[in-house]
């Protein structure tokens, strides 16, 4: 017996014969093969209704220590930046200490209302209530940050404040003011006077202070040494440049204890009183100049 197959195409029927046991070996093939598949599909279903067995009391214990143990982790990453948050608070406190020490020694430096500069207690401030963020809608690091950047900035205009204030002192340390003498009297001013050794009259151009021989010479400001030695009529002498144009000029000293480029404070002793050169007795000839030139120094004598 053979077995005829028809196939309709748009070309038009194809005609295949075969052989009554060629058509059952082709029907038993594919039922073999539609049972392999149904046995592979019947193995995968089996392994993934396995997976889903109930949970067994081992299982669940490891699953909570595993939990715990991530719990464990989140909390030390916690703990972790809630330290390094209270060290970044201890240094900018720290900061802010300073800032108060400076702040103090800065209105007392500049002699202002302490007052008006309190820095023992915060500064009285108020206005109506305005609705904000809620605390935990706010960034702690943006808040850190920006409270470092302002305390950076007012230390920065502290330290302006302090140069200016510090040069104000300076330049009130270097300005030649006082006697050039600890005890002594004016025996002869600046101006027209009469010569002591010839009688006629002459310019003087500087003061005198009588006194005795070996009391000491001291500088009326600070400045630098700039001249130690003898000049005619003048004996020894000692020259201190204070900057700004000014200059001042002790003479007729018995020994000068300080040395060529010496700085010196005021009050320190540069010399020795004497008599040396055109003198008629132990005194100091102190003299003040101003870009080079005398001026009187009765100015600069103070109280």
């Amino acid at each position: 017996m053979r077995l005829t197959v028809l196939l309709r195409r748009a070309s038009g029927a194809s005609r295949f014969e075969m052989s009554w046991l060629a058509a059952v070996s082709v029907a038993s093939v594919t039922l073999i093969g539609l049972l392999g598949v149904a046995f592979v599909a019947g193995l995968s279903l089996g392994e993934r209704a396995a997976g889903f067995r109930q949970a067994t009391p081992s299982d669940l214990a490891t699953l909570s220590a595993e939990q715990k143990a991530e719990l464990d982790r989140l909390r030390a990453r916690v703990q972790e930046r809630i330290d390094s948050l209270a060290a970044r608070m201890g240094q900018v406190n720290a900061h802010v200490i300073r800032l108060d020490a400076l702040g103090k020694r800065l209105v007392e430096m500049a002699d202002i209302n302490s007052q008006e500069f309190d820095f023992d207690t915060a500064p009285a401030i108020g206005g109506p209530e305005t609705e904000g963020l809620p605390a935990e809608a706010t960034d702690l690091g943006a808040l850190f940050d920006d409270l470092e950047s302002r305390l950076s900035r007012r230390a920065t205009q502290f330290g302006v404040l302090e140069q200016v204030i510090m040069q104000r002192e300076l330049r009130a340390q270097i300005m030649p003011e006082g006697r050039p003498v600890q005890r002594g009297f004016l025996s002869s001013a600046y101006g027209m006077r009469t010569d002591p050794f010839t009688g006629r009259n002459a310019f003087h151009w500087g003061i005198d202070f009588a006194g005795n021989l070996g009391d000491p010479v001291v500088a009326v400001g600070a400045g630098v040494v700039t001249y130690v030695g003898r000049r005619v009529g003048y004996g020894f002498v000692v020259d201190v440049s204070h900057g700004d144009g000014f200059v001042t000029r002790y003479a007729h000293n018995s020994a000068v204890t300080v040395k060529l480029g010496e700085t010196v404070t005021r009050g320190q002793q540069l010399a020795l009183m004497g008599s040396t050169g055109r003198s008629t007795g132990p005194h100091v000839h102190f003299e003040v100049l101003r870009n080079g030139r005398p001026v009187n120094p009765l100015s600069y004598l103070g109280g």
